[in-house]
């Protein structure tokens, strides 16, 4: 048994002069798949959809409060917790039963433009939408800027022999405009992959690890959206679930375009892994010629040292010490000996 709101609970959680439906980005009534006149409120919409065999009301809320929410929930039948599961902003993407209600929950996303990538560049924003979807009813609520639903409302709108299949289509049809833009975000990630695999070896200008690994996490964020929301739907696509069965196949169709976005993101993380293990060895490379040239001159300079610090010495019995071009022929020794060591190191590749 749903433990539902009672009327005067609800109402002390809104704060004073809060305006309950400033959530409300639509409301609308539909019938036979055609949009009613006006823009009614949801209490009045739903009551109507119920005297009407082929209406619903599709109810669009953006980032609304609890007590809003829980206005909403105490019409259609729902408890406390689902409107937390619905609230909750970091979710998995899930559908699941509660009562006569359909909770199904998305991740939204969405490329975000820069110049170039950086070690800390933002490269994919992502939110959520639930649906809540009920025999008369399908309620859409969305957290953060990524999967605006107004280009979904109208398009299903010109196509009223799909909206005419009830408030699945909505369902169907959201989540055919978040693989869309999952689309769409895999092919900009995939120019990012691209550019970093061109200029992964450059001796100069060349991409820095750092690049590399905001890029992975930023994919793994995107990640998280695709990949978890296979399950869910395949349990749409089953009896247990009541979606109308003329829209089963739609479910199924968008369901393989959902599987080619989480192949591409499977191949541009296997390159991404790719990219970094060979810049990490090219690092080490370039480390380690660096070291090379280190040892190479410290050991001219050894040369240098080990002369000058025997002619320093205070005994008097050195060779060449007190005769007259002593010095010059110690300078000769050391400058030669230096041109026979950098030749023999350059030879070798160590300068």
């Amino acid at each position: 048994m749903l433990q539902q709101f009672q009327p005067h609970e609800r109402l002390p959680h809104l704060l004073p002069g809060q305006d309950p439906d400033d959530a409300v980005v639509d409301c609308a009534l539909y019938v036979r798949g055609v949009r009613q006149p006006g823009r009614p409120s949801f209490e009045d919409a739903y009551a109507a959809a119920r005297r009407r065999r082929n209406g619903f009301v599709w109810l669009g809320l953006f980032e609304p409060t609890w007590a809003q929410l829980a206005v909403v929930a105490d019409l259609v039948g729902l408890d406390e917790a689902a409107v937390d599961q619905t609230l909750a902003r970091d979710r998995r993407p899930a559908v699941e039963r509660r009562g006569d209600v359909t909770v199904l929950t998305l991740r939204t996303a969405r490329y975000v433009d820069h110049v170039e990538l950086t070690a800390t560049s933002e490269v994919v924003d992502t939110g959520a939408v639930t649906l809540l979807i009920g025999r008369h009813f399908v309620v859409s609520v969305r957290h953060g800027g990524a999967g605006a639903l107004a280009d979904v409302r109208g398009g299903l709108q010109e196509r009223p022999t799909l909206l005419g299949q009830g408030p699945w289509s909505v369902g169907y049809a959201v989540i055919e405009r978040m693989v869309e833009l999952y689309h769409d975000v895999a092919t900009h990630v995939e120019q990012d992959v691209e550019k970093l695999e061109e200029t992964a070896f450059l001796r100069v200008g060349g991409c820095d690890v750092q690049q590399i690994y905001q890029l992975k996490r930023e994919l793994v964020e995107f990640k998280r959206a695709v990949l978890p929301l296979q399950q869910p739907l395949r349990r749409v696509t089953e009896p247990a679930v009541d979606v109308p069965p003329a829209l089963r196949q739609y479910f199924l169709d968008v369901h393989a375009r959902l599987n080619q976005v989480v192949e591409r993101v499977g191949s541009y993380n296997e390159l991404l892994d790719s990219i970094l293990q060979a810049r990490l060895a090219q690092v080490g490379l370039d480390q380690n010629n660096d070291m090379r040239k280190i040892a190479a001159w410290a050991a001219i300079a050894a040369m240098q040292t080990a002369i000058a610090g025997l002619y320093g010495m205070n005994f008097t019995n050195i060779p060449g010490l007190n005769w007259r071009y002593g010095f010059a022929v110690v300078l000769l020794v050391m400058v030669a000996g230096a041109v026979v060591l950098h030749r023999l190191f350059r030879r070798s590749g160590w300068l």
